[in-house]
């Protein structure tokens, strides 16, 4: 009996598996992932299997969205431990590419987003990210030619980004969002949790407290521009070191200044000691 997941490094052998699924007419989710697995990416992976047959998981720690001062050398890793939890999840294949494979001596054409990659959010703090996320993500969605894609919309800029890239590309699959795991008190799951002290812990739920008060003031009819105003001196008070929490349309991320230009959505970004947290919630 074949050991499951099957783990597979370079292209050719990634695409002669993928073509024994399609020959069965078998339709294939992908879960693009940098490792560092949680019960959010396991999420993705349960609506994968729901969707098709095959449920491909990438694990891939992608340097070209990594600014220099970033944490790419110190980003968790640990794929035996990943590998084990994809066991469990019954995936069918991890396509775990080493960066040489992924960026070959020569390579040279980059993805340059534009529209929500360049809403004034993450990309005015982090101005090289969504260039590196557009082209590993068009490499994964031309190596892997899914049906479905799984994104999380915890990064929900990246999501917008993606799903942008997939309709501009005519790339025959459809990009799904997932709505954000959270832990018991609110704080939204992610890999770079680990850096949180004990006592960053235990404040981090506020970021997810203030969008939620926000979202309901809003709903209530009180003025975006005033909600916004209360909720940073909230998260300024809290301890954060605030890069922006703002109301944008739904679906371009442009600014909204009334929930009748909406849907809205609302999203933060603020630091907590060493660690860079990231929320959002719909209105």
């Amino acid at each position: 009996m074949a050991t499951h997941p099957k783990v597979v490094r370079s292209v050719p052998s990634l695409r002669r598996t993928l073509e024994l699924y399609r020959k069965a007419g078998e339709r294939i989710a992908l879960v693009p992932t940098m490792g560092a697995l949680h019960r959010g990416h396991l999420a993705l992976v349960r609506d994968a299997r729901r969707r098709a047959r095959r449920v491909v998981v990438s694990i891939f720690v992608n340097p070209t969205q990594f600014a220099p001062h970033e944490d790419f050398a110190s980003y968790p890793r640990n794929f035996a431990t990943d590998l084990k939890t994809l066991r469990e999840s019954k995936v069918d294949l991890v396509w775990a590419p080493s960066v040489e494979a992924m960026y070959p001596d020569g390579f040279a054409t980059r993805v340059a987003p534009e529209g929500a990659a360049k809403a004034g959010l993450e990309d005015e703090y982090r101005p090289h990210f969504f260039g590196g996320v557009a082209t590993v993500v068009a490499k994964l969605f031309t190596q892997v030619s899914p049906d479905f894609a799984l994104f999380g919309q915890k990064d929900y800029q990246q999501l917008r980004v993606v799903t942008q890239m997939a309709k501009d590309f005519d790339l025959p699959l459809k990009v799904v969002g997932v709505p954000t795991v959270r832990e018991s008190d609110g704080l939204a799951l992610s890999s770079r949790n680990v850096y949180l002290s004990t006592a960053e812990r235990a404040v981090a739920p506020m970021l997810f407290r203030v969008l939620k008060g926000c979202a309901s003031r809003i709903k209530n009819g009180e003025k975006i521009q005033h909600v916004l105003n209360v909720g940073r001196i909230e998260i300024d008070v809290a301890g954060f070191a605030l890069d922006y929490l703002e109301a944008r349309h739904a679906i371009t991320l442009a600014p909204i200044a009334t929930p009748k230009d909406g849907p809205v959505r609302l999203l933060v970004a603020a630091k907590l000691g060493k660690t860079r947290l990231i929320d959002n919630i719909a209105v």
